[in-house]
């Protein structure tokens, strides 16, 4: 069971810099926002990479700690730009690893990145905790895409959808000690959405959230209860601004402590001058240019970001 004394904002963050970007065909059926290209995959990888290059950048500018791993030439991993979905890091030092639906998302789970963050970045890693057995069974869980997390109060919040099985989310909530608010949202089509974090992000002190995508009053009126008794302001956004990815935000944290919201481009020219205000009253925007990816694959911002809370190692460990 992990001990909470969390924080919501991470100051670091993983990220995975692609070798072979490409539109997933295993991930299109259950992944309506995922766009449809004209591009060749070698067009679509060149433009990831200037993306991701630039996404990166803009990150180390602003004071955000963005430690970078390679995708891996072979197998293929189209989607290896978003490693939340297979891996997340806690603040007791424990590592879960996700059940993944595509087939070819599952080979995204790679250990030598747990031990590059042991041993060339000094992170603690006091357990790993494998979920992936339920791919066995068809259940799936696909990381801080299909759940989002209020870490200062322990709550998970989750959309079903073939993505993201309820017990498994269940035994995850367990195993961390969390409780779980669980309901249905759907897209402007009447599709359930895939994942939770393209339609909510939780800060320190604001959440965002389409509450028009969620169309069981009781189910709504149950978020909007937890959201503000745990003393976030709730932003409201509509199934437009979904689709332009403004649900799929992360705050983090700058070395110096400012706290930013990430986002990409397209979300942040949806929204309007008050939500503007609103946000900034609580935290800073940054803002990249994800066009492609978002196109192609159907992620944002927030899909590419696995936050490390992992604490350091302590001098000691270090010398051992």
């Amino acid at each position: 069971m992990i001990e909470h004394n969390n924080s919501q904002a991470a100051n670091a963050v993983l990220m995975i810099r692609p070798h072979a970007f490409f539109s997933n065909p295993l991930t299109a059926e259950s992944h309506r926002f995922q766009g449809q290209t004209n591009l060749s995959k070698d067009e679509q990888q060149a433009l990831a990479l200037r993306e991701f290059d630039d996404f990166v950048l803009i990150l180390k500018t602003a004071g955000v700690e963005v430690i970078q791993c390679l995708d891996t030439p072979l197998p293929l991993t189209p989607d290896a730009i978003f490693p939340n979905n297979w891996i997340s890091f806690h603040h007791d030092g424990s590592v879960i690893l996700y059940p993944m639906e595509a087939e070819n998302r599952r080979t995204e789970r790679r250990r030598d990145i747990i031990d590059h963050l042991s041993e060339k970045n000094n992170y603690l890693v006091s357990k790993i905790i494998d979920l992936s057995h339920h791919e066995k069974q068809g259940r799936y869980l696909e990381g801080t895409g299909s759940m989002v997390m209020d870490h200062q109060n322990q709550i998970i919040y989750a959309c079903r959808s073939s993505r993201t099985d309820l017990s498994v989310l269940n035994e995850f909530a367990k195993v961390i000690n969390y409780s779980t608010i669980a309901f249905d949202a759907t897209d402007q089509n009447g599709d359930l959405i895939y994942h939770t974090n393209v339609m909510m992000s939780i800060g320190n002190t604001l959440a965002i959230v389409c509450l028009e995508a969620i169309a069981a009053i009781e189910q709504r009126e149950m978020v909007v209860n937890s959201l503000q008794t745990n003393n976030r302001e709730l932003l409201e956004l509509t199934l437009e601004q979904m689709e332009a990815f403004a649900g799929n935000m992360l705050e983090v944290r700058s070395s110096s402590g400012v706290k930013l919201l990430v986002m990409s481009k397209q979300a942040r020219h949806s929204l309007t001058r008050e939500q503007v205000k609103i946000i900034e009253s609580h935290v800073k925007i940054i803002s990249a240019p994800l066009n492609n990816i978002e196109a192609s694959a159907g992620g944002s911002a927030r899909c590419m970001l696995a936050e490390i809370y992992l604490p350091k190692k302590e001098k000691k460990e270090l010398e051992l």
